[in-house]
């Protein structure tokens, strides 16, 4: 009998605990205009989030995609931001078709836009900005402004001009840091008035790459610096995107105390070494729907939470280029994990 009423305390005890609810992760509840996204960045202005990308590969007119949300959960497509190529970025890349990986920063007033052309497997790249006042197409004033080119890679140089992304050091100081194949990702210091650098002359630094034997690709882009806890975060893109369901694509994140560098993985490995602690990545083929997540861009919600936006091939949409977004977690080793 007495271990019949502990057993019946027990369930009694067992119904009376509340149930604590789940929150959905933002990928679990994205609605609305997920496609085609490739090299999303995030930003809010008001009460509108904002994602930047890659145009449609080969499809004259679709120089940079946008798409707006009230929530981060349903997403609808504008307009592509701009209905032709600059005269300059034409002629400094022959050949180039489209407008890459943009970059958005708000400064001194005005919204930075860089953005990459190239051709792809080619080094002959160059970055350009565009600004504006604001984002909001429907404001007054609103207009991207061609402020020309920022930098450009050569044939003869061992880096790829592609992939900004802007980030402004504790001390105030502007850089750029860039990057695809090749020697890896790079760093430049920038004038903070003008967005373009500070010493154009200056040799780019090097704070990532993958050694490989001469001639063999490595594959290494799509830099992003966050500044968190007294730390700068270094995150980038292994392997190869672009192959729909068959991409490798992955994402690390790496730890420095000075933005120059060293950055390192949280086992100690070095990113010039090819190191780094994996931040996304897509789980065996069998069970995984999104492949190859990659491109990362984060912004810093108004609420204090880390939002990275990122691009993953959909295996039941024909490996469609889909947006995702994940809420970032600091863990109690101060490094971040992404929800899934």
């Amino acid at each position: 009998m007495r271990k019949l009423l502990l057993t019946a305390s027990a369930l009694l005890a067992a119904v009376a605990m509340p149930v604590v609810a789940q929150t959905p992760t933002l990928n679990a509840q994205l609605t609305g205009d997920l496609v085609p996204t490739h090299d999303p960045v995030i930003t809010r202005e008001g009460d509108t989030y904002y994602v930047f990308g890659t145009g449609i590969p080969g499809d004259a007119g679709h120089y940079l995609l946008s798409r707006t949300s009230k929530d981060l959960i349903h997403w609808t497509s504008g307009k592509p931001l701009f209905d032709h190529i600059p005269d300059w970025a034409q002629k400094a890349v022959p050949g180039t078709k489209e407008m890459w990986a943009p970059d958005i920063s708000y400064v001194n007033g005005r919204w930075r836009l860089y953005y990459a052309v190239s051709t792809f497997g080619g080094n002959r790249s160059a970055i350009g900005l565009f600004t504006s006042p604001t984002l909001d197409p429907a404001k007054p004033g609103y207009g991207w402004r061609d402020e020309g080119l920022v930098l450009m890679s050569h044939n003869s140089d061992d880096y790829n001009a592609i992939d900004p992304n802007a980030v402004v050091d504790a001390e105030g100081r502007h850089w750029l840091t860039f990057g695809s194949f090749w020697t890896g990702i790079k760093l430049v210091e920038l004038d903070g008035k003008t967005g373009k650098p500070l010493h154009p002359e200056a040799k780019p630094l090097s704070i990532a790459r993958r050694p490989a034997p001469a001639g063999a690709p490595a594959p290494v882009e799509a830099p992003f610096i966050l500044r968190h806890g007294g730390a700068y975060w270094l995150f980038a893109s292994y392997d190869y995107c672009c192959k729909g369901v068959n991409s490798t694509y992955y994402t690390v994140v790496s730890r420095a105390d000075k933005i120059t560098g060293p950055y390192l993985g949280k086992d100690g490995s070095a990113m010039m070494q090819g190191g780094g602690t994996i931040f996304l990545r897509a789980d065996l083929p069998e069970q995984e729907r999104f492949r190859g997540p990659g491109h990362a861009g984060f912004m810093h919600d108004k609420d204090g939470t880390d939002i990275v936006a990122y691009h993953a091939y959909d295996k039941e949409n024909h490996g469609a280029s889909t947006l995702r977004l994940a809420r970032i977690h600091w863990g109690a080793d101060g490094w971040p994990v992404a929800e899934r």
